[in-house]
């Protein structure tokens, strides 16, 4: 009784936490820009710390975990490690992106090519973000409660209403602090875990003495090509990706961007093996008979960590790392609100239905549609509507294939214009859409791991050709020019 009331005690500690922080980063918020893009004002660790966490979720923890366990061994490690790639090439980049001084991707569509790009684009992008909200929803809330012993129902109510509530009072400001608080409850975290689940092993001979040879082997779980493959799927995600590049557009300057990469890189890479370790050392304990398959049967392998802790861990601290994993999944929720309000209210309602809005009407249309989204996310949570969530996921790959070559190229190539665009979002569209709901995977006979690289491939020749033949009327890579308000 004591170990529950101590872990729920730190769990809501934690909670009341990141309330706390939305209700003193709304102290902070004058204007829509401050709301959307923190003022542009982030420094370099701000940045890392909200760039890493909001990328560094349910999967890259607990998912990991689980394929640590399951097979993959060390090499689940690569989940995380390609982010971390991703982020470094992303370094070359960002300046430019901070140089656009665009809130949204969509506004940069509008400005860079016209209306109708910019439209097509935020219907696209917004979409992905309801599905992924409603997804760390449950995520998050199937955590709470297998941690606290409370029904999953009352999970999702508390999960719900707190990242809605800290989100819609701070907006990026909001989602920051509290970013930077999670990424390190949930690095530390894990690490601290590391060595108790050891002890329980017997020590880290025993746990290699208890594992196949393979589960060392860094490609047993990943090929070379599926290493490639994943490295560029999380390039064209974050690149276009709402919830991530808004971090881009709210650094102090190019160099703040830049640095903030690079330091989000190397949060990935530090944190990458932790979860891996930790899903080895299960599979020992499974071995070794101290662990067996009904520890898992009624809340399933991927939650063998909070199983782990449970058993081998003091209550503070299993408190701590329990608070960090739940941290994992609310620091995406939290970004995937944000970038849905605000795709909504700079991108439709200002640019389509309002365009005379003031800064202050846009900021609260946000702060609407994101109280919407929540309870919207809440209710798919609520109901468990898998089939709805992995629809709307799906979306997720669809708006990077489609966006990514016109978004990155539209900063360099003057040539770039509005029917290339749109023939690019269409086709690579439909090719995700073919291989995903078709056929499969399957392309001329080939099975691929990943949609978004072929569907890329045909954005780009569908953008260049397009852009030949019908030229945009100006050739420059200058945005349109637009109030920052």
């Amino acid at each position: 009784m004591q170990f529950n009331l101590t872990v729920t005690i730190i769990v809501v500690i934690y909670l009341l936490a990141m309330l706390f922080i939305g209700w003193y980063s709304s102290t902070k918020i004058t204007s829509n820009t401050d709301f959307m893009v923190a003022g542009r004002r982030l420094g370099p660790f701000l940045m890392a710390g909200t760039l890493a966490a909001t990328e560094i979720g349910g999967g890259s923890s607990l998912g990991v975990v689980e394929n640590g366990m399951s097979g993959y061994g060390l090499s689940s490690a690569w989940y995380i490690i390609t982010m971390g790639f991703a982020f470094v090439i992303l370094t070359f980049l960002a300046p430019k992106f901070r140089a656009a001084t665009v809130k949204t991707v969509p506004e940069y569509f509008r400005r860079r090519y016209g209306k109708s790009a910019g439209l097509i684009t935020a219907i696209i992008m917004l979409l992905p973000l309801v599905g992924l909200t409603a997804g760390q929803f449950i995520a998050s809330s199937v955590i709470l409660s297998t941690m606290l012993g409370i029904g999953y129902k009352t999970a999702v109510i508390i999960v719900a209403v707190v990242v809605t509530i800290y989100s819609v009072m701070g907006g990026l400001w909001s989602v920051t602090l509290t970013d930077f608080v999670q990424v390190f409850l949930i690095i530390i975290g894990m690490i601290i875990a590391v060595p108790f689940a050891i002890n329980l092993a017997g020590g880290w001979d025993t746990v290699v003495a208890n594992v196949p040879a393979e589960t060392f082997d860094m490609f047993s779980g990943y090929s070379p090509m599926g290493i490639l493959s994943l490295t560029v799927m999380y390039v064209a995600t974050f690149t276009v990706g709402q919830e991530a590049v808004s971090r881009y557009y709210a650094a102090r300057d190019g160099k703040a961007a830049r640095q903030g990469s690079v330091l989000a890189a190397i949060l990935n890479f530090i944190y990458a093996f932790v979860p891996a370790v930790l899903g080895v050392i299960v599979l020992a304990l499974i071995s070794m008979g101290k662990f067996s398959a009904a520890d898992f049967e009624t809340v399933g392998a991927r939650y063998a960590l909070p199983v782990l802790a449970m058993e081998a861990m003091p209550a503070v601290i299993c408190g701590l790392l329990f608070a960090g994993i739940i941290s994992a999944t609310m620091s995406s929720s939290d970004s995937d609100l944000l970038g849905a309000g605000s795709i909504f209210a700079n991108d439709i309602y200002h640019a389509v239905l309002k365009p005379d809005a003031t800064s202050k009407e846009v900021m609260n249309v946000t702060k609407i549609v994101m109280g919407i989204v929540g309870v919207a996310s809440m209710f798919i949570a609520l109901f468990n509507t898998s089939g709805i969530v992995n629809l709307l996921m799906f979306c997720f790959t669809l708006r990077a294939a489609g966006a990514f070559f016109p978004y990155v190229l539209g900063h360099y190539w003057k040539g770039a214009s509005l029917a290339g665009t749109i023939a690019s979002l269409i086709s690579g569209s439909i090719i995700v859409v073919y291989l995903e709901k078709i056929s499969g995977g399957v392309l001329f006979g080939v099975k691929l791991s990943q949609p978004i690289i072929p569907g890329l491939v045909v954005g780009v020749v569908f953008f260049l050709v397009f852009s030949r033949i019908f030229p945009p009327k100006t050739r420059t890579t200058e945005l349109a020019p637009e109030e920052d308000d």
